[in-house]
């Protein structure tokens, strides 16, 4: 229960509505309270009447005493009927307020959810799966609404209601009403017994849920490779042996639910017993009338329904406990990469690492040791090295996905880590070795980062990607969907879409990780040669596998282990016969054969 209160700020933001529900919830009930007396009065007039009326039994008066009787029964009828449309009137009204306010909370808290998924950084993804943040912003939520909403509702109902039903009963006779009441303590006693074992059940079953969400996405992700391995029965039945685990989670807490119906209305019954054996009595010793039996039952099937509900309304809080425990450790999970508070920074250009080392930290792996280069304004850089050298952990720590372990990223000489996220990045193109596209238009792929679509820009980026000719040969040109992550597109073709989208938004800085290495050698030329004209004002670092001739690059690094085994222009580095050496005329000697 105690991870509820986080829910407070929600109820005080919309607590208008709250309180008109109260009222709406007090005035309903109002009106169902007072039909039973109503009917109490009928019974009580109709019986005296009829009495009088045996009375009267062959005197003239009898004819028109008849039908004033029946006027009578009328009148009680039509004001029950009105009371019946009071009070279901203020049930809409009700409902509006404090259901529709669940729906406004339930909205807040996805996006508040969604925005700090957006806030995280990097490897909170790495540590937690796509199923689990997909079940806790989607199941979750909706369990938390459940109880904001109908919970909240039936709770604050039943409470008025229990308040008014138990005054006007005991304003009639007090031991009678004792005797009705007397089994609900024994049921508060079997809700509050059985709470701490549905809460348990709760949170395994929305683990298990997102174990679940977890396998299901997977498997659609990863079709193409289940198919290819022929691997369909295992994940059938890795799937169907997460299905069994969560119906057995399911059925031990309907197991538990189960207890409730039956004991609630068996206790019910017996205050329908007492009642009638009690009240009886009373009707016989002059105490109470045989309307007021009526009335008594009329209440006791009134707090039927709500009191039976209680079970379940628990069973909705405890659910929502669970949920929102796991919304809380999401939301009290803080990005490790702090966006600072700072005005605007025009970028030039000038990048410099000075003494950097990285080590990440969910593998103890030390990426990068002790490097140290300087980009100024408009020159270019080329990043090479064999795999698992360090290359992307440069791209990464320029635009802040990771932050140094030791030394300082310097941007026009102030530190990244003092310039805003948002300008940086805003300034900053990058062309990630990991190319993703939305399943969306070529179109809106390429102009992503633009709030509008300038079709002729999106042409003429296209081009420079040399992707142009090949985008108009598709089904719908441009306006083709590409498909979730560009399943429809070749590796090659994602990779100069992607290319388009980052010099598209015209960067200070453009960074391009292995952007090539799924094109073929007369695309990459075609490209690179666009790369002279489009970088040609702009600092730039193109991290590769490959060496590039047809680029002049300003510097060349070459990584090995984490360090600049080698630093200098192509001519330089050729003619010491080193590393880069080695790794040119392994390339030329691929590209003969």
């Amino acid at each position: 229960m105690k991870n509820l209160i986080s829910l407070n700020k929600y109820f005080w933001k919309y607590r208008w509505r709250l309180g008109l529900g109260v009222v709406f919830i007090f005035f309903s009930n109002l009106f169902a309270v007072l039909s039973p007396e109503v009917v109490r009065y009928a019974i009580d007039f109709t019986i005296s009447q009829v009495k009088f009326a045996s009375l009267l039994n062959g005197f003239k008066l009898s004819g028109a005493f008849g039908s004033i009787l029946t006027k009578s029964i009328v009148a009680f009828s039509v004001i029950i009927f009105a009371f019946a449309l009071l009070r279901g009137l203020f049930l809409f009204f009700m409902r509006q307020t404090l259901i529709v306010m669940s729906r406004y909370i339930e909205y807040d808290q996805k996006n508040e959810l969604y925005n700090h998924y957006q806030r995280l950084d990097q490897s909170f993804y790495k540590e937690n799966n796509t199923g689990d943040l997909m079940s806790r912003i989607t199941e979750d939520v909706s369990r938390v609404r459940n109880y904001t909403g109908p919970a909240i509702m039936y709770i604050i109902n039943t409470v008025i209601l229990f308040a008014m039903v138990s005054y006007t009963m005991y304003r009639v006779n007090g031991e009678l009403t004792l005797y009705a009441l007397a089994p609900l303590p024994v049921l508060a006693g079997c809700i509050f017994f059985v709470n701490s074992i549905i809460e348990r059940r709760s949170e395994a079953i929305q683990s298990q849920l997102s174990a679940l969400t977890t396998a299901a996405q997977e498997t659609y992700s990863g079709i193409r490779v289940i198919k290819a391995y022929v691997q369909e029965r295992m994940a059938e039945k890795y799937f169907n042996d997460e299905s069994i685990e969560y119906k057995k989670r399911q059925l031990k807490l309907a197991r538990v639910e189960s207890f409730f119906f039956p004991t609630i209305f068996m206790l019910v019954g017996f205050s329908t017993i007492s009642v009638v054996f009690i009240g009886g009595n009373k009707v016989m010793n002059g105490q109470i009338t045989p309307g007021n039996i009526a009335e008594f039952f009329m209440y006791i099937n009134m707090l039927t329904w709500p009191i039976a509900s209680m079970g379940w309304v628990m069973a909705l809080i405890q659910r929502a406990s669970a949920s929102q425990k796991r919304l809380d450790e999401f939301l009290s999970i803080q990005p490790k990469i702090i966006n600072p508070n700072t005005d605007k920074h025009e970028i030039r250009g000038d990048v410099e690492f000075h003494n950097v080392s990285f080590t990440y930290n969910n593998t103890g792996i030390t990426a990068l040791k002790n490097i140290s280069f300087h980009l100024k304004t408009g020159e270019k850089m080329a990043v090479i090295g064999r795999t698992g050298a360090g290359k992307t952990t440069i791209a990464n720590l320029f635009t802040r996905v990771f932050d140094v372990s030791e030394g300082s990223v310097l941007l026009d000489g102030i530190d990244i880590r003092s310039i805003n996220l948002h300008e940086l990045r805003e300034q900053v193109g990058v062309v990630p070795q990991d190319v993703l596209l939305f399943s969306d238009t070529v179109t809106n792929n390429i102009s992503f980062e633009n709030d509008t679509v300038d079709e002729i820009l999106t042409v003429e980026f296209a081009n420079r990607a040399a992707i142009g000719d090949e985008i108009q040969r598709l089904q719908h040109g441009y306006n083709t969907m590409v498909g979730e992550r560009g399943v429809m597109l070749s590796g090659g073709q994602k990779q100069r879409i992607s290319i388009a989208r980052a010099l598209i938004k015209n960067p200070s800085v453009l960074v391009l990780d292995d952007c090539l290495s799924a094109v073929d050698a007369r695309t990459e030329n075609k490209i690179l040669q666009q790369f002279n004209e489009v970088l040609k004002e702009k600092t730039a670092i193109v991290i590769t596998h490959r060496i590039f001739t047809l680029i002049q690059f300003d510097k060349i690094i070459v990584l090995d282990k984490g360090k600049i085994a080698e630093e200098g222009t192509h001519d330089q580095l050729i003619s010491r016969k080193s590393l880069y050496y080695q790794l040119f005329e392994l390339q030329q000697s691929e590209e003969n054969n």
